[in-house]
């Protein structure tokens, strides 16, 4: 079974026939190719152009990140199941003001209602659960403007007060150290928010591999503006998932103490996670990635990870009218 690859340290990657060698000064790792799911990079890793055409004859995605673990880009092999049927729809549906508008709905509104999930299970397990409960008061009056929104921008708009709403949740979720005061982004200045950026970084680049596996083209997107150089589909998928994969994920290793202050390192109004932070939030990512709900409506056990894919499968089945597109909601 693949699995994705985490490449922390500096270092040089080649291939040899159908294995991939990361090499260092402490020695040479292979990776045989069939293990292979997808590459994240975060060292100082060199490489060639037959290196990229040995990933893209296997369909392999590298994600690269820099030194403060923002995403920088993205090796992403020629999709293998391209459709100009289906891009065309695509385009279409972003084209159309009335359907662009009603699939960017559906995505803000599937985000919240996972959000307040969240919210609801947490709800009984905190010192003060009647803070919490006044929170999801606040964004269900929120979220009853989304069907009225007139535009991407208004609902942006919509969404982001929904999330500072959200965010406000966290000292109260998590056993901090130090208080979460606001969310901050580029750079983020705090623990939490360093970890935030971290996963949704992470995350991103996880739907960007799982869009790959379908007909769907990553930089024609509904909810956020297409622009040059980012693929604004991901952005789209990403915010549905982030209140199941990461927020859950940054809940469990703050409140179990699977990382400490000791794991962040700063530098002057900076925060982000040191190397062995790194890999401590990378296994238990990676570990809810893997982890296994019964789907209702399949009747069987499938991933995290693969939840992911199906949303990309939804969406392909609405943008070709076969059937209305029903974001994925949380019901535990």
């Amino acid at each position: 079974m693949s699995r994705s690859y985490y490449i922390f340290k500096s270092g040089t990657l080649s291939r040899e026939q159908n294995t991939v060698y990361f090499e260092n000064a402490e020695g040479k790792r292979p990776i045989p190719v069939e293990d292979i799911d997808a590459l994240y990079i975060f060292g100082e890793v060199t490489l060639n152009s037959k290196f990229l055409d040995f990933l893209d004859k296997h369909g392999i995605c590298a994600h690269f990140f820099d030194y403060y673990e923002h995403y920088s880009g993205s090796f992403v092999p020629r999709q293998p199941k391209q459709s100009g049927f289906l891009l065309v729809h695509q385009v279409r549906h972003y084209l159309d003001g009335t359907k662009r508008l009603a699939l960017a709905r559906e995505i803000v509104a599937t985000a919240t209602d996972n959000i307040l999930r969240n919210l609801k299970y947490y709800k009984n397990r905190v010192a003060d659960g009647a803070a919490i409960e006044q929170l999801i008061a606040e964004i269900e009056a929120d979220q009853q403007a989304i069907p009225s929104a007139r535009d991407c921008l208004e609902l942006m708009a919509l969404e982001g007060r929904i999330r500072d709403k959200y965010y406000q949740s966290f000292n109260l979720i998590l056993k901090l150290e130090e208080p979460f005061i606001k969310r901050e982004r580029r750079p983020p200045t705090n623990p939490i928010n360093a970890l935030i950026s971290f996963g949704n970084s992470l995350l991103y680049a996880t739907t960007l591999s799982e869009i790959y596996r379908t007909q769907l083209n990553p930089t024609v997107s509904f909810l956020h503006e297409p622009s040059a150089r980012r693929y604004s589909l991901s952005l789209d998928l990403s915010e549905i998932f982030k209140p199941i994969i990461v927020d859950r994920t940054i809940f469990k290793l703050v409140n179990e103490k699977m990382l400490k202050l000791d794991d962040f390192e700063r530098d002057l109004n900076y925060c982000y996670l040191g190397e062995s932070g790194r890999k401590t939030f990378v296994q238990e990512y990676e570990s809810r990635l893997q982890q296994t709900i019964e789907h209702r409506k399949l009747k069987k056990h499938v991933s995290y990870r693969h939840l992911i894919r199906l949303e990309c499968y939804k969406l392909v089945k609405h943008i070709l009218g076969e059937e209305a597109y029903e974001g994925f909601r949380m019901w535990w």
